[in-house]
């Protein structure tokens, strides 16, 4: 990636391409998660390897859950990672879209 460049940035580019926007909007969820964590750490002053020493687990775990392709993330996870935040998960349903 160029010096300077935002993810946001390239991220609005490779959008551009039908498939790729297919894919990203199917893990819209796990990225929105992951985007939520990463800013949730960052506000506390946190790095990976210190939220992974306050939820006892790997520095690799908590890249993979902020890398929005953690794809099965249990919520006793996401429980301690939010604790160690001063968060609480929110889960909820909503209706399927119809296809017709």
């Amino acid at each position: 990636m160029t010096k300077g460049r935002k993810f946001k940035d390239l991220l609005r580019e490779e959008l551009k391409d039908p498939e790729i926007r297919e894919e990203y909007e199917s893990l819209g969820e796990e990225f929105e998660l992951a985007d939520k964590i990463i800013e949730l750490r960052k506000k506390a002053g946190l790095t990976q390897e210190e939220l992974a020493k306050r939820v006892h687990t790997s520095q690799p775990s908590i890249a993979r859950l902020e890398s929005g392709s953690y794809r099965n993330v249990s919520l006793s996870f996401l429980r301690r990672v939010g604790k160690a935040l001063g968060v609480e998960p929110h889960v909820d349903f909503r209706r399927l879209k119809e296809v017709r």
